[in-house]
Parts: structure tokens; C-alpha cells; sequence
């Protein structure tokens, strides 16, 4: 087994809008722990929290996102005045629809005209806001040049709105800016969709809400992996009982992307990678020129990968509107059940007597360690 300090540790950010203080959360906890990442990959609020950390140095990074978390929670401040779920979620929804109504603090605004009423072929005409406050915001709390000159590795996925194709942005390729941020948070037809280089962009949660395979398809063949996979949405839920529940448990399931049996496939990959390096090891040098063996060579991966999955399993009064309520309680709440889950994880025994695999892949959910 190698040493850990040899591992590149990724941190791997899903879309949820509200919900995207569980990472700032679990971050937190990874940051305390000396988990800091090389490579962080993330769809639209994780690309959010991603730049926020890609863009500052360790020792500010939780407090700017602590700074961003504060900015757009300050709409809403306060608690319930009915005591028990019910009256959380009340109070919950009624937040929401603040948010609907009146926009949120360094994100969004209504627009002053309705797109039904707009000229076709504008901005006003496509989307019910305006994003330009979080163009101002990431100006603010983001260092774009430390992301563009020797930060860490930053990704964020967003779909071309012409083509329908999915499109990462890597820090590694291009440089990176702050319409990069907002074209994977343009969520239609709420959000306009972002130009960069000519065209348009959406959020990449409408065709991938969670970065894992993408991340592993674009590391290097040789990259010891340490991932720290931070979803939003749980795949596995309650059967709903109203119509808000179903609505509620729609989302959950549509945003979730199916994390689990992406993680299987994952691992499944994995496994075909390692046997087509393993292989090629055993062919002649004089075979090296054959078109299947080059292909294979593309293909193969020569080490291991480690996950480790935390995922916010929410609370039994969370409603349909859960991704889009800003109250300062909720965000607070959000921020702490990361910071539980994450510790939780760096603290179970079996991630703590863990060694890194030579080659496979082993994940860690939820005290449940499985090995591919």
C-alpha cells in the first residue's frame, strides 16, 4: 500500500440550491481535519461553494463561505412562532415563497417585468430573474486569478442550452470566470442562461447533478483518488402521503441522479480499468502498436480510488420548497448537519484504520465500507 500524502483528495459538490449549506458545512469539518482538496468538481450551487473555496486561501476559506452562506440567508431571519413540524414547515414555506417573491440577498431578483410580457429574444423574455447580484457577489468573495494561477484544480458542469450537451469547465483547460460559476447554477426557467465564448449555457443539473464519474473520467490514469462525494438530495426515501410529499419526494429522486447506481457503475468501471491495465502488463512489447491495444491503453487505470459519501438526508419537516428556502435557521441547520455527517465519517473506525487501495475503488457510506 502506498502513503496517503500520495493520494490527490477531490472534493465532489452536487446541485440543491438552499440545501448547498451542508456542504459549506461538511467542508468545515474536511477543513479542520486537514482534508483540504486539490481538485474540486461541482454543478451548480456545489460549483457555487467550489469557487468559494478554489478561490481563497485555506486559513479564509470557510469564512468566506461562511460570508456567502450570511449574505444570502439575510432575507429572513428569525424562528417559527408554531411550536412542532408542522409549524416548521409552515414557517419554511412561507420563507420559500419570500424567496419567490422578492429574490435573495447577492443571488437573485425578480424581474420587474414579466416574461410573458417581454420583447422574444431577450433576457427578460427567458427567465422570471435576475442573476446579476451573484455575478457582483463571486466578484466579491472569489479570487479568480488565485483559481486561474496555481489554486487548486476547479471543474464545473453546465449543459450547452443549443446542442444539449453536457460541458465541464477546468480550470486546467481555460481560464475560469465568473460567468463560468453562474452558467452551471442557470437553472431554467427561473435563471437566464449565461453566455461564455458566444454560447449559452444551463445548469448541468439538467443532464448530471453529481460529478463523480466525470471526475474519474478526467483524472490521470496514474492519480491516487481520495473523493469526497457531498450530495444534497437523498436517493432513498419515505412513500409520500399528499401531494407536497410527492412533490417533496419527485425532486429528491430527479436531483439525487441516481447517486447510488452511479457509484456502482463507478465502481464497475473501476474494476474494467484495473483488469486493462493489469492486462496490458502481461501482452509483448511488439504489441503495442495494435489499434485494440492502444485503446485499451486509453482506457486503463493503474490505481486505486477512495470515496467517501455523505449525503443530507434532510428533516421530516423539510418541504417541497426545501432548495430554494433561504431562512437563516434553515441555511444554520443545513450548515450544521453537514458538519455533524462529516465528522461522523472522519471519526468511524473503519475510515480511520483505512490504507489506500492499490487498485480497485472502496467507498464509505454511512459506516458501510464496500470494495469494488
Amino acid at each position: 500500500m502506498q502513503q496517503k500524502p500520495l493520494e490527490k483528495k477531490v472534493l465532489v459538490l452536487q446541485g440543491g440550491g438552499a440545501l448547498g449549506a451542508y456542504q459549506a458545512g461538511a467542508f468545515e469539518a474536511l477543513a479542520q481535519a486537514g482534508e483540504q482538496p486539490d481538485w474540486l468538481a461541482g454543478i451548480s450551487i456545489g460549483a457555487i461553494n467550489a469557487a468559494l473555496i478554489a478561490g481563497n486561501p485555506p486559513e479564509r476559506r470557510v469564512a468566506r463561505l461562511r460570508e456567502f452562506w450570511n449574505k444570502v440567508s439575510s432575507g429572513l431571519q428569525g424562528a417559527s412562532l408554531i411550536p412542532g413540524a408542522q409549524g416548521r414547515s409552515t414557517f419554511n414555506e412561507l420563507s420559500s415563497w419570500l424567496a419567490t417573491m422578492f429574490g435573495i440577498p447577492g443571488f437573485f431578483s425578480p424581474r420587474l417585468v414579466s416574461p410573458l410580457l417581454s420583447w422574444p429574444g431577450t433576457r427578460e423574455a427567458t427567465s422570471f430573474y435576475d442573476t446579476s447580484a451573484l455575478k457582483d457577489t463571486l466578484h466579491e468573495l472569489v479570487d479568480f486569478d488565485l483559481i486561474n494561477k496555481g489554486g487548486p484544480r476547479l471543474s464545473v458542469g453546465a449543459v450547452n442550452v443549443v446542442s444539449g450537451n453536457f460541458r465541464y469547465f477546468d480550470s486546467t483547460q481555460e481560464k475560469l470566470r465568473a460567468e463560468h460559476i453562474m452558467a452551471s447554477g442557470a437553472l431554467p426557467p427561473g435563471f437566464p442562461a449565461v453566455e461564455i465564448d458566444g454560447a449559452f449555457y444551463w445548469d448541468g443539473g439538467l443532464v448530471s447533478n453529481t460529478p463523480l464519474s466525470q471526475v474519474i473520467d478526467m483524472a490521470g490514469p496514474s492519480d491516487s483518488l481520495c473523493i469526497f462525494q457531498v450530495d444534497l438530495f437523498s436517493a432513498r426515501g419515505k412513500l409520500p402521503e399528499t401531494i407536497m410529499e410527492t412533490a417533496e419526494r419527485e425532486k429528491e429522486i430527479r436531483y439525487s441522479s441516481r447517486t447510488r447506481m452511479m457509484t456502482t457503475a463507478a465502481m464497475t468501471e473501476q474494476r474494467l480499468r484495473q483488469a486493462a491495465a493489469n492486462l496490458l502488463k502481461k501482452l509483448p512489447q511488439d504489441m503495442a502498436g495494435d489499434p485494440d491495444v492502444k485503446a485499451l491503453t486509453e482506457t486503463s487505470r493503474a490505481a486505486g480510488i477512495t470515496v467517501m459519501h455523505l449525503i443530507n438526508r434532510g428533516n421530516d419537516f423539510d418541504t417541497q420548497s426545501k432548495d430554494y428556502e433561504f431562512s437563516r435557521l434553515s441555511v444554520e441547520e443545513h450548515w450544521q448537519n453537514g458538519f455533524d455527517d462529516a465528522q461522523r465519517g472522519l471519526s468511524d473506525k473503519a475510515w480511520k484504520a483505512r490504507a489506500i487501495p492499490a487498485q480497485g475503488m472502496v467507498t464509505f457510506d454511512n459506516g458501510k465500507v464496500v470494495r469494488s
